[in-house]
């Protein structure tokens, strides 16, 4: 069994970033900014948001966090995107995800100017990934992407078998594994929590990317041996043993299936790292489109 190192993988992928940032810099260029939208005081969005601007920093990016009450109403919140795409010096913005139930993240989402959709979640740049045209790819799909292509795994003619049918993991990794380039040219199964005998189908994974959101679904006796194995999922549970009070766990048996994997993502620490860096590409990216 190999590790799948996400955390390392990183660090070497903001190595190559801070270097094209400074480069940048030298030339006089612009220096690609990213803006987060923080809505209320979830505590794993504060995380997420968190870690995503030390990145900016660590590797020389400009950064905005734009905090605002879950009480803000959608129009305001509305308001709020059209300023950023309306500001020439922001060149890629998220809004983190989820937002207070009054909130439509559909119609928030759609708002966003596709050229500043760093998260790649528009419906315009959903439609050119399905294109296999050049665009934003969602960010953890890109990040697993590039964890497969730093580990030179394998995956033409390959079974992937994909656990989870979300609009932000699932369905595009299962596109994008399928596309006629590396990472890809495999054949894609995607499942998910109606699927009939799932373990049957997950016996078969040459390659198992799962992101369910269930805490250690996948278990020793639904993989074969020599499988990779992706696991997305990321669940806390109290923990007091732990100086946060709780611990991380992935939808992946860990303990079960590691003897069993060629490769594995391990949780914390493989598919997150991945997803951040993967995002401050695509703000270098809307840089220069710019």
């Amino acid at each position: 069994m190999q590790i799948l190192d996400g955390k390392e993988t990183s660090r070497l992928i903001k190595q190559e970033i801070t270097e094209e940032i400074a480069a940048l810099r030298e030339k006089g260029a612009k220096v690609p900014h990213l803006v987060a939208v923080l809505v209320g005081n979830n505590g794993a969005s504060i995380t997420y948001v968190d870690a995503k601007v030390a990145a900016c920093e660590k590797v020389g990016m400009k950064s905005t966090l734009v905090k605002l009450s879950d009480t803000i109403s959608e129009d305001e919140l509305l308001q709020k995107v059209k300023e950023l795409n309306e500001d020439d010096d922001v060149d890629g913005f998220i809004v983190q995800l989820p937002l207070p139930k009054h909130i439509n993240e559909k119609k928030v989402t759609e708002a966003i100017a596709p050229a500043k959709d760093v998260d790649g979640f528009h419906p315009w740049n959903i439609g050119k990934m399905m294109l296999n045209l050049p665009t934003f790819l969602p960010a953890t799909p890109y990040g697993i992407l590039q964890l497969i292509e730093r580990y030179n795994i394998e995956t033409t003619g390959k079974h992937c078998v994909v656990v989870g049918r979300s609009s932000i993991v699932g369905s595009p990794i299962a596109n994008l594994m399928s596309r006629n380039s590396y990472p890809g040219n495999s054949t894609v199964t995607l499942t998910h929590s109606r699927t009939v005998n799932l373990a049957e189908i997950t016996r078969t994974a040459d390659i198992l990317i799962v992101a369910l959101g269930k805490p250690e679904f996948i278990t020793g006796d639904m993989v074969k041996e020599g499988v990779v194995i992706v696991d997305v999922g990321i669940t806390r549970k109290p923990d007091k043993s732990k100086k946060s009070g709780y611990k991380l766990y992935g939808d992946v048996n860990f303990e079960q299936v590691k003897d069993k994997a060629a490769f594995i993502t391990p949780v914390p620490g493989g598919v997150g790292p991945m997803t951040i860096v993967s995002l401050l590409k695509n703000t270098i990216l809307a840089a220069k489109g710019k």
